[in-house]
């Protein structure tokens, strides 16, 4: 059964990565939040951050898998979101798949999440919202909020090379303000 395949983690090989994959990245908004010269983490930095999640493995079921069983496996992996490919073609991307997908477009209308397909409620992936290694995680920040998105897949070279979920972006925040707060402590009582 179908259910028994999504179980378990399914690995998309980094070096079949997606090779269509036309974004609304970056430039979907100016950037509003001011950048001093000590917030100069990346989406890479994040991702390193991450370890083995971030290796290129992340998540994944098809376009023709039922909606059931997509929520039964983030529910299993304790994740919000899965990226969805074409049946039988691991390396093309289709979209993602998100907890707020199925409360809006299963629950909220009243369908079976047992009869309906992820394709039918996905958001489609000329419609994803992404960054790039390079971005800084305070314009990814900026980009998750306007788009009131939890979940932003990395693009590198038109394929996915993992996501990141505004967890991560909030903890390299964090990080980042924490050391920061330590070199002024330091700089005040002259330790610099």
């Amino acid at each position: 059964m179908k259910g028994s395949v999504l179980q378990h983690l399914r690995v998309i090989n980094p070096a079949i990565q997606p090779s269509v994959f036309c974004s609304r990245s970056e430039s979907t908004q100016p950037a509003r939040m001011e950048e001093s010269g000590f917030e100069s983490t990346t989406i890479s930095d994040v991702m390193k951050s991450k370890g083995k999640s971030a290796d290129g493995s992340w998540l994944w079921c098809t376009t023709d898998d039922t909606v059931y069983d997509a929520v039964k496996s983030m529910t299993q992996h304790n994740v919000g979101a899965l990226v969805v490919v074409k049946p039988g073609e691991q390396q093309a991307l289709a979209g993602i798949i998100t907890e707020r997908d199925y409360l809006r477009k299963i629950i909220v209308q009243g369908r079976s999440s047992k009869s309906t397909k992820v394709g039918d409620i996905m958001t489609e992936e000329n419609k994803l919202i992404t960054v790039t290694p390079e971005t800084k995680v305070l314009r990814a920040m900026q980009l998750m909020t306007d788009n009131r998105i939890r979940h932003i897949p990395v693009i590198k070279d038109k394929g996915m090379i993992g996501m990141v979920s505004i967890g991560d972006v909030v903890r390299a925040v964090v990080h980042e303000h924490r050391e920061e707060l330590q070199r002024l402590n330091a700089y005040i009582q002259g330790g610099y």
